[in-house]
């Protein structure tokens, strides 16, 4: 019987690896043969080789910009030192490298961008749901807000955002540049709605017997939330959560088209302006590159989740 049990989970582990390895092989081989019968305006569609080249030119671009800012501060704190040594009441001034961002750069850009615009939309959605939740009269006057909001595109708020962006964030020495803003504002308004949605579904489902010991202890409205409501609703705010991040992260490269933030979105957009014959192979990198920084986001949070949450069964299906 052990033997057999043994088995059992040695073939399921092997499933779980190789039938995953299939699919992607599986993938690529049809993807290789379709590309070679598509020719555009820029030539032939890059097949799996001509993007395996153009990640490895992404990546010693890479390098070599490093190494021209490398250089660049190096000169620059050899000729500072030589001034204050001439003159010592000389106060040095470090100059940033303003060279053009890189792959890698952009791809930072686009994580923080995200990752600003998801904190914002969480910060308003979780309490807020929270309280549409607990409260049917609050959830009554709000759906129809969710209702009416929750499907717009974000190319539909884009411009709107932009012109609120320039005409209320004005400052001669910005924090944040406004491309920036847009695009990070543009996320928050469509990651709002999944996880506002969700928790407050999870707190309005909240099992009765817990109301119950809330009431026998004579929990104040405080300790209500955090003892009994939030450990109760984790599982259903995770999921909105994820969702939530998922959506932001598709929205995100949209956004950097149009708002020019130099993200992934702007590479994309930059590179099928420019036009070359390697342009496609490179935008194909961009996408592959979306689309495992999505998987990994998602991975992320089911982590977070698991490890925060009572419900240790969430997938990532």
């Amino acid at each position: 019987m052990k033997t057999n049990m043994v088995k059992d989970k040695f073939f399921a582990t092997l499933n779980a690896l190789l039938l995953p390895i299939i699919g992607i092989l599986l993938f690529v081989a049809l993807w290789a043969a379709v590309a070679k019968n598509i020719d555009t305006s820029l030539g032939e569609f890059p097949g799996p080789m001509a993007v395996w080249e153009q990640s490895s030119v992404l990546i010693d671009e890479h390098n070599a910009q490093q190494e021209k800012a490398e250089a660049f501060y190096a000169r620059q704190e050899e000729r500072n030192a030589k001034r204050v040594a001439d003159d010592p009441s000389y106060a040095a001034k470090v100059r940033p490298f303003t060279g053009a961002p890189t792959f890698f750069d952009q791809i930072w850009t686009s994580l923080y961008t995200v990752s600003i615009g998801f904190l914002m939309a969480s910060l308003i959605a979780v309490p807020l749901g929270i309280l549409c939740g607990l409260s049917k009269g609050t959830y009554v006057a709000i759906n129809p807000l969710i209702q009416l909001f929750k499907p717009v595109s974000p190319l539909a708020w884009l411009p709107l955002v932009t012109m609120v962006v320039s005409a209320v964030y004005v400052s001669d020495d910005p924090m944040f540049s406004k491309s920036f803003v847009t695009s990070a504002f543009t996320v928050a308004l469509c990651c709002l709605w999944p996880t506002l949605i969700n928790t407050a579904v999870g707190v309005s489902s909240i099992d009765k017997d817990l109301i119950n010991v809330s009431k026998v202890l004579r929990l104040n409205a405080f300790n209500h939330v955090l003892k009994i409501v939030l450990p109760s609703s984790i599982p259903a705010i995770f999921t909105g959560l994820r969702l939530s991040l998922g959506i932001g992260w598709m929205v995100l490269i949209a956004a950097e088209m149009l708002a020019q933030n130099p993200g992934l979105g702007k590479f994309v957009w930059d590179e099928f302006q420019n036009g070359s014959s390697e342009s496609l192979a490179r935008i194909m990198v961009a996408v592959l590159t979306i689309g495992i920084i999505g998987f990994a986001l998602d991975r992320l949070m089911l982590m977070l989740q698991r490890k925060v949450s009572w419900d240790k069964s969430a997938t990532l299906r």
